[in-house]
């Protein structure tokens, strides 16, 4: 017997494998991962405890299409940008045609009844389980005995009386089995969803206005610092990482900046740029480098830095007024 489980890396998604697992079925879980989740895709935490757990993985890229829930989510947002039920349907879909491929006997989760206010109440959970097609084949196995009976279990596939009942949002009971299991290590419950954040959230409205949104967009919301005028964006990098990372995701219509003879960041100008947005990003670059001199030289280009353009540091003042 086969069961697709969904894996985050934290404590109650391992839980869940463990238990299907200790019955004798064989489990395989999906670690999925968009520009929105903070997953490096094969070396995640997600990836690691996996493999540290012995469970068998697959990576799945939720893909742009991920973009139409976040944009007008069903069921609306948490707090922020937080389409969670709409995101929990829209995976376990990934989920199911991944288990009809491989012919499995069902879907599982790791979700707790009551943890989570807006999605994992009863009502979410019927919601969820209907409308990603899985009624009946979805199994929650940390509160499956606070639940409708599924059809593994009617089956006698799994054996209901070695699930749990586990309900709200203590986690004594989790942390006592993964001793008994051996999870040594486990993300915590909160964090991992950009989504949830403000200051990310502020970046991804500015965006959303932008009818052409590329993949590389939305992973460059997660670099640098952001700068709107009109319709032109400036990011401008932290640090080295921040720089190398960016020129990986960078279009090539884009504009690259740097200071010429002294440290500081790589900036990209996205739009169509006259000659007074080059000199913002000019300065702006200069403002965040490690130049002393009121005027720095600015190296500017879209393949090669072949222009060069002297500026002076952009004021505070002026930084707050186009800050995203």
């Amino acid at each position: 017997m086969k069961a697709v489980g969904l894996f985050s890396g934290g404590l109650d998604s391992t839980l869940a494998a463990k238990l299907i697992q200790k019955q004798g079925i064989k489990v395989e879980v999906l670690i999925l991962y968009s520009p929105f989740f903070n997953l490096d895709k094969k070396n995640c935490f997600a990836v690691k405890s996996a493999k540290e757990n012995k469970i068998p993985f697959k990576l799945i890229d939720l893909g742009i299409d991920y973009m139409k829930i976040v944009k007008k989510p069903k069921h609306g947002y948490g707090k922020n940008l937080n389409p969670c039920i709409d995101c929990k349907i829209f995976m376990l879909k990934k989920a199911k045609k991944y288990a009809d491929k491989i012919k499995a006997e069902f879907v599982f989760t790791g979700e707790v009844l009551n943890q989570r206010p807006k999605s994992q109440h009863r009502g979410a959970l019927d919601i969820i389980a209907n409308e990603s097609g899985l009624k009946g084949m979805l199994l929650r196995p940390l509160s499956a005995k606070l639940l409708d009976v599924s059809l593994p279990e009617k089956k006698g596939i799994v054996n209901r009386e070695k699930l749990l009942d586990i309900n709200g949002r203590g986690r004594k009971r989790q942390i006592e089995l993964a001793g008994k299991f051996g999870i040594k290590h486990y993300l915590t419950p909160s964090g991992g969803c950009l989504l949830t954040e403000k200051r990310y959230c502020d970046k991804l409205r500015d965006l959303l206005g932008n009818k052409n949104i590329k993949i590389n967009d939305l992973y460059l919301l997660k670099k640098g610092r952001h700068f709107r005028i009109g319709k032109n964006k400036i990011i401008v990098g932290r640090d080295e990482k921040d720089n190398n990372e960016m020129m990986k995701l960078k279009n090539k219509s884009d504009l690259i900046f740097e200071v010429k003879d002294y440290v500081g960041p790589t900036t990209i100008l996205q739009g169509k740029a006259d000659k007074k947005i080059v000199e913002l990003a000019a300065s702006l670059t200069a403002r965040y480098s490690d130049a002393e001199k009121d005027k720095v030289a600015v190296g500017y280009g879209k393949g090669k830095l072949d222009k060069k353009i002297i500026v002076k540091k952009i004021n505070e003042r002026r930084i707050d007024n186009i800050r995203i």
